[in-house]
């Protein structure tokens, strides 16, 4: 009698494990994917057509798997170098913003497969060669004095390029546009240059402004001189020569004489004499 008890209570832990067990593949038949996600659902290992979006989705338990996609906005940088026009190096680093599109994970999952692959393999190797189609359109002297087309270039490239992988691109940003140790010093030296140009301009102009004012002063002094000529032959001209004699006299910080003896008809200036000088003597 005592050994039908555990017989009798076999049954119910057979049927605890049968629930047990249901409830976890109840559990396991549902995915759960929320915003900003996209997800593939593989069976047996085989990517199923149509992309998981937002929400809950049944899976097949125990022989299914779903891998879950990030496509919020992704930012990586990307470093790119290229030959320009005229063969210089140029070399630039990219902050491409993008995101990945939900209806094209399928796709990516069975070509790229994670979203590091999809960045290693697509997104750098494409932002490199849309960065030599942009740069070569250009001088490397074009490239820096015109940066927004060069980026306008390479967002055409980068755009269409990546369309084709199921990437969105949204924003791109030159972080750092560097160009070659010669070419460095080329414009360092083209500025030198410029800059002695320009300063021999400054000189050239300055000495013709000064030989302006010298022939101003030169032709200002003829025509005063003329004009004293003619005031000289005019009547009364001695008396303006006298008085100028004077006027050098004061100027010239000597005393005044005390006697004034003028000179005969023929003297146009007149002989100052003082007489307490010999007096003195």
């Amino acid at each position: 009698m005592k050994s039908a008890q555990p017989q009798q209570g076999l049954p119910a832990i057979v049927l605890g494990i049968i629930v047990a067990l249901a409830i976890l593949i109840g559990l396991n038949a549902f995915v759960i994917i929320n915003p900003g996600q996209a997800a593939v659902l593989s069976i047996l290992g085989k990517a199923q057509d149509g992309a998981l979006l937002e929400g809950l989705h049944f899976k097949p338990p125990l022989i299914s798997a779903v891998d879950v996609y990030d496509v919020t906005v992704q930012k990586f940088e990307v470093p790119a170098q290229s030959s320009t026009k005229d063969l210089q190096q140029l070399s630039a680093s990219f902050a491409i913003n993008f995101r990945l599109d939900p209806v094209n994970v399928v796709q990516i999952r069975r070509e790229q497969g994670t979203l590091q692959n999809v960045v290693s393999k697509i997104v750098a190797p494409q932002t490199q060669e849309s960065f030599k189609i942009a740069a070569a359109k250009r001088t490397i002297e074009e490239a820096i004095t015109q940066r927004e087309q060069l980026k306008a270039d390479f967002d055409e490239a980068l755009v269409s390029r990546l369309d084709k992988y199921g990437i969105i691109v949204l924003d791109t940003s030159v972080v750092d546009l560097t160009f070659s140790p010669e070419f460095a010093r080329a414009v360092e030296e083209k500025q030198i240059a410029e800059q002695r140009a320009r300063r021999a301009v400054y000189v050239a102009k300055e000495a013709e402004q000064q030989a302006q004012a010298d022939i101003n002063r030169a032709k200002g002094r003829a025509e005063a001189q003329r004009l004293l000529a003619e005031t000289l032959k005019a009547q009364g001209g001695e008396l303006v020569l006298q008085k100028e004699a004077i006027e050098a006299w004061r100027q010239g910080g000597s005393q005044m004489p005390k006697v004034l003896i003028l000179g005969d008809s023929k003297s146009k200036v007149p002989f100052l004499f003082n007489v307490g000088d010999l007096t003195k003597s």
